[in-house]
């Protein structure tokens, strides 16, 4: 038996490179190497292209089902928001609101943010106030800037 040190030592340099690119490898052996269920898949593929993987099997139109009434919880309703203003214009601010409000004023935002965190217990409820007061402020500069 024979065992050649360079395996395509007949070919030439030339040749070596166009039988190693993969345009020849994959026309020329690839239909050898597939057996007929492997080619009868690989044709399956083709036709469709859903067969597999996530969105794979028979294409169906969803339902469009209404939102469920649970999902609205939290949702400001044109009369919660009508009693709010009134409160508000009737009882006026709080007295931490009134002493959040003078921070902001002399731009101490992260000093209300902890101030206004100390009085309503929660990060994310001092943000939302801190927010509201600010936009209090905002319209008031504006009321005052229409005069």
């Amino acid at each position: 038996m024979l065992l050649y040190k360079r395996p395509f030592a007949f070919f030439t340099p030339a040749s070596l490179d166009f039988f190693c690119s993969l345009a020849f490898l994959k026309t020329a052996f690839l239909p050898f190497l597939q057996s007929s269920s492997h080619r009868r898949a690989a044709d399956k593929a083709l036709r469709y292209p859903m067969a597999v993987g996530l969105n794979k099997g028979h294409k169906v139109t969803k339902n469009v089902s209404k939102p469920r009434h649970s999902r609205r919880r939290g949702c400001l309703t044109k009369h919660t928001k009508f009693v709010r203003d009134m409160i508000r214009e009737v009882c006026g601010f709080a007295p931490y609101e009134r002493r959040a409000m003078e921070l902001l004023k002399v731009s101490k935002d992260k000093r209300a943010l902890k101030f206004i965190k100390k009085r309503v217990s929660t990060h994310i409820r001092a943000k939302r106030k801190r927010e509201e007061l600010s936009n209090v402020l905002a319209a008031m500069r504006k009321a005052t800037k229409k005069d």
